[in-house]
């Protein structure tokens, strides 16, 4: 059992950790690689919650016939169908023809959807149903759109084991540390966790919440995500996240200053208020290039911070195209509650700003634009000082509502 882990006495890790993919859903980058979280149940019958991306299948298969050590394979849930999870069905059925796959119908809607033979498999479940494995008591809670129609995730009364599908996951390979206590999260995984949560998951905050609400009412000691740690201590502090995040709060006060900058005057004006709002004694202050830093990136920032300045040139007499873009992603993720100020530039139509400022208020829901938009015609000159320090004022006046 080579890379096999306890989880408890007879739950164990058996799932992959993925360094050669370069893109997350083809969309994200993942430098710190992903893994696929799969969980095997010795008990009376034998439960398999989930499989993995094909990309790890192998060692997969190699880490389930490990742990099963000649037994048969009787049930597999399937929490969540896509293909990160679901990929390698088929290959534990070719394995073990017999087992009896646990999901729900739009789950087996979609496996059919996927090619995958399982007429004489299927045992459907709903919100509140039960199965008994012997010692090993499991109900099934439903939790659709987060972030699919047909998840659910399954809950061990016996050991008080919540397998969560896609919900507490994180970017980022375990590479043997399985455990949250076993790294430093808030050092070195809490912003792979953000991003995770905040570009997949983040449109459906409502449907969160719901979840959230039912796993409030049960006894959870240990959670079981199917990418990154296995929580089994401070709840609080992932769950406190979680919340924030899908209510669309904050985590802390500060400023996101993101600048769309064809020769370096744009991006001239966000480093003078970057550092006029420093001076001024809010240093919690960050700036990044719109065209150089990946889009979940800045989604990821924009989710925990509570101020953001778009600052953009005029390009064809609309917002500059990666600018525009990350308006988009916001509008999809559902963002909302923050106090955005606006910078626009332009050599002979300055209208980025107003294009802007348009959207927001139109497009997104619960969005406090500044008053103050600092217009800069060209370059920065004296004449741009006063207007720079109404704009300062005016984002930090606000942080204090």
């Amino acid at each position: 059992m080579y890379t096999v882990r306890n989880v408890t006495d007879d739950l164990y890790w058996v799932g992959g950790n993925d360094h050669r993919l370069a893109l997350f859903e083809n969309v994200h980058p993942i430098p710190r690689g992903v893994s696929y979280n799969s969980y095997l149940l010795l008990d009376e019958k034998t439960v398999l919650f989930d499989t993995v991306d094909w990309s790890v299948c192998r060692d997969f298969i190699r880490n389930v016939e490990s742990v099963l050590n000649g037994r048969p394979l009787d049930y597999l849930v399937i929490n969540h169908m896509e293909p990160d999870h679901g990929g390698s069905i088929e290959e534990i059925i070719l394995r073990y023809p017999a087992v009896q796959i646990i999901s729900t119908e739009k789950a087996f809607l979609m496996m059919h959807q996927f090619g995958f033979t399982i007429d004489g498999l299927e045992d459907e479940v709903k919100e509140g149903d039960i199965r008994n494995f012997g010692k090993h008591t499991v109900t099934f809670v439903a939790a659709p759109m987060v972030h699919w129609p047909e998840a659910m995730v399954s809950f061990d009364v016996t050991d008080g084991v919540l397998f969560a599908a896609d919900a507490f996951g994180s970017f980022g390979a375990l590479d043997g540390k399985l455990f949250n206590d076993e790294v430093n999260f808030d050092r070195d995984w809490i912003d792979d966790a953000r991003r995770y949560y905040t570009n997949i998951v983040g449109k459906y905050g409502p449907f969160v919440q719901a979840l959230l609400k039912k796993a409030g009412t049960i006894d959870i000691k240990i959670i079981c995500p199917l990418h990154g740690p296995v929580w089994r201590s401070d709840f609080g502090y992932i769950l406190d996240k979680y919340d924030k995040w899908s209510r669309y709060e904050p985590e802390e006060k500060g400023v996101m200053i993101v600048y769309a900058s064809m020769y370096g005057n744009t991006e001239y004006a966000a480093q003078a208020l970057a550092s006029r709002l420093c001076a001024k004694g809010m240093s919690n202050v960050y700036v990044y290039d719109v065209s150089n830093t990946h889009v979940s990136y800045l989604i990821s920032e924009t989710f925990r911070l509570s101020h953001i300045v778009l600052a953009s040139v005029t390009y064809n007499l609309g917002i500059y195209p990666p600018m525009e873009s990350y308006l988009r992603d916001m509008k999809a993720l559902n963002l909302q509650n923050r106090t955005i100020g606006i910078i626009e530039n332009g050599s002979w139509a300055p209208k980025s700003g107003s294009l802007m400022a348009e959207f927001l208020d139109q497009e997104m829901k619960m969005i406090n634009v500044l008053d103050e938009t600092m217009t800069v015609t060209s370059s920065m000159n004296e004449l741009s000082a006063p207007d720079l320090d109404a704009l300062a004022d005016s984002i930090l006046e606000s942080m204090k509502e």
